[in-house]
């Protein structure tokens, strides 16, 4: 059973420095870098994906914390000091992915390039960055599961708890490994599809993983995770489905 060794990494000058900022910093750097790497081989510009890369991973923070806060109002509206409190933790994947595909999306177009090849040469680093950023969650002692005496727990508060966020950044690891190999077997049928394919398997991993959490993100009764992991399963088979048709 793993126990977190706490938050704070090292201090530099009476300044804290974080597990959970390393981490989520870690995977970012992974996720570009794997990008940068991959690029030539889909006959993308490298420069690019570092142009977009700079836009995107600020949007992405920002949105995952305003996503984040969004759905726990009820406490920051009465500590409204603690909204920009990105050290504390409190980022939700969803919103980040929102904004950061939103705005790549946007730069895309401004820039003339194809968007659905520069998302199928993300996907895979997204998935990468998540893997690498939710070990944050395991030195914050968060987004844990219920009580379980399975051997790979986490203790938490003195309680083995179902450490839900190793299944995801397992999960996250392996499509990302997946993701790579289908694409550079020639198993592609259209561009976009390793896109589709991340999302799809992303939010049914993320679908049944999220029942197992004691900290999720309500949306009245429902957990609002299970919801828009189940819209998005929904949108990328219909999609997917009109592309094979297509095709």
């Amino acid at each position: 059973m793993m126990t977190s060794p706490g938050r704070v990494a090292f201090t530099v000058f009476g300044l804290e420095v974080m597990w959970y900022g390393i981490m989520i910093a870690s995977g970012m750097l992974a996720a570009v870098g794997l990008a940068y790497l991959r690029a030539p081989g889909a006959g993308l510009d490298r420069d690019r994906i570092v142009d977009i890369a700079l836009y995107c991973i600020p949007a992405g923070a920002i949105g995952a914390r305003f996503y984040y806060v969004l759905f726990e109002w009820s406490y920051y509206v009465q500590h409204p000091d603690q909204i920009l409190n990105f050290r504390s933790g409190g980022l939700a994947i969803h919103g980040g992915l929102i904004f950061g595909i939103t705005l790549g999306i946007f730069l895309c177009r401004r820039w003339k390039l194809d968007i659905p090849k520069y998302m199928d040469i993300a996907a895979p680093s997204v998935a990468l960055g998540q893997a690498i950023g939710r070990w944050g969650n395991f030195f914050n002692s968060e987004a844990h599961g219920g009580p379980t005496d399975l051997p790979w727990a986490v203790i938490v508060n003195g309680n083995a708890v179902h450490p839900t966020f190793l299944y995801e950044s397992v999960w996250c690891f392996l499509l990302c490994i997946f993701l790579i190999w289908y694409d550079k077997t020639g198993h592609k049928k259209f561009d976009g599809q390793i896109f589709l394919m991340y999302a799809g398997l992303y939010s049914a991993e993320r679908f049944f993983v999220e029942g197992l959490r004691t900290d999720s993100l309500m949306l009245g009764p429902f957990r609002q995770a299970q919801l828009f992991s189940a819209a998005v399963i929904l949108f990328c088979l219909v999609i997917y489905g009109y592309k094979e048709k297509k095709k």
